[in-house]
């Protein structure tokens, strides 16, 4: 963010001020572009700034790990096919499949959620409904 406020703003204002310089700005596409660019660029800022604002930090050693919750690591077996698979389960905007992260509004996350070690969570997906059994909790 304070990278975005302080060079980002600068080098829109600069874009807006060549723009500028060129003459009639009714119609100058660079300097409707340049405006443009600057409105996203504050709007980006103003997000940045919420989410901040609301932001909650959270002692990762005081997780209750006999249930699932968010930022758990939770070791799951698909009952019907029988692989293993692990997720931790954050917020949305840390969500990456690929590093073994899923979103906790994500339709896995939610049948998982307060489920416990041997509990059998059912999730509803477009193909039907899975079931997974709960084979580890940990941070």
């Amino acid at each position: 963010m304070q990278y975005l406020k302080t060079e980002g703003r600068a080098k829109i204002a600069n874009a807006i001020a060549e723009a500028r310089d060129k003459g009639d700005l009714s119609e100058n596409a660079e300097y409707d572009a340049a405006k443009e660019a600057q409105g996203l660029h504050e709007a980006k800022i103003a997000k940045l700034e919420e989410i901040l604002a609301n932001a909650r930090l959270i002692d990762e050693s005081k997780l209750d790990l006999t249930k699932v919750l968010a930022l758990s690591k939770v070791r799951i077996r698909n009952k019907k096919n029988g692989a293993e698979m692990t997720y931790q389960l954050v917020s949305e905007t840390e969500a990456d499949l690929k590093a073994g992260k899923i979103s906790v509004k994500s339709p896995i996350a939610q049948g998982l959620l307060g489920k416990s070690v041997g509990d059998v969570a059912v999730v509803k997906v477009p193909a039907g409904e899975l079931e997974f059994e709960i084979l580890e909790i940990s941070r």
